[in-house]
């Protein structure tokens, strides 16, 4: 399959992309290349090939969930630069 000028357009309309004589010419010829190598690739026997979705293992990587004590109240607040009944105090953000 060759890409020709009326491909290039409907192309380019799809993508609402303005292009300029230069730019089509190179889009065709790009296009064209990348087509030749997919044609390469569709020459390759991948009949014993399994089908994957991805090109690594998928596994869960989330951790168990685990109760854990929580941190000291006192401890957290040591480095507060103000504090006020046990929490953190900061400015208003609004009146």
């Amino acid at each position: 399959m060759l890409i020709n000028d009326e491909m290039i357009d409907y192309i380019s309309e799809l993508a609402r992309l303005k292009l300029r004589d230069d730019e089509r010419e190179s889009a065709k010829n790009e296009i064209n290349k990348i087509i030749d190598y997919m044609d390469t690739l569709n020459q390759l026997d991948t009949s014993e090939i399994e089908a994957m979705s991805h090109a690594f293992p998928v596994k869960n990587v989330f951790r168990k969930d685990e109760v854990m004590p929580s941190k000291d109240r006192d401890d957290i607040l040591l480095n507060a630069p103000d504090k006020k009944d046990g929490a953190f105090k900061v400015p208003k953000t609004f009146e």
